[in-house]
């Protein structure tokens, strides 16, 4: 799956960033808590089928977890400055 595509919504990067213990996130509801949780603590092959589901959560909680600059990233689309 290409991850060019994937829109993360700002409520979305602020869930992720709540989840991860980073400045401002919020905390979700329950169900999106416990998605959120078990992405970032998937296997690969389970990580993907939950993609197929939930992209946009998926490739945020990716972000947060590998890429270096993955929490900046969310930062500022959960600010709304980045797309």
């Amino acid at each position: 799956m290409s991850t060019d595509s994937i829109t993360i919504p700002p409520e979305t990067a602020r869930h992720v960033l709540w989840t991860f213990a980073c400045a401002g996130g919020y905390q979700p509801g329950s169900f999106t808590l416990k998605l959120l949780e078990l992405l970032a603590s998937a296997d690969p092959a389970n990580t993907r089928r939950l993609a197929t589901a939930f992209p946009a959560e998926a490739e945020a909680v990716r972000m947060a977890k590998n890429d270096q600059d993955g929490i900046a990233k969310l930062t500022a689309i959960a600010s709304g400055v980045a797309a």
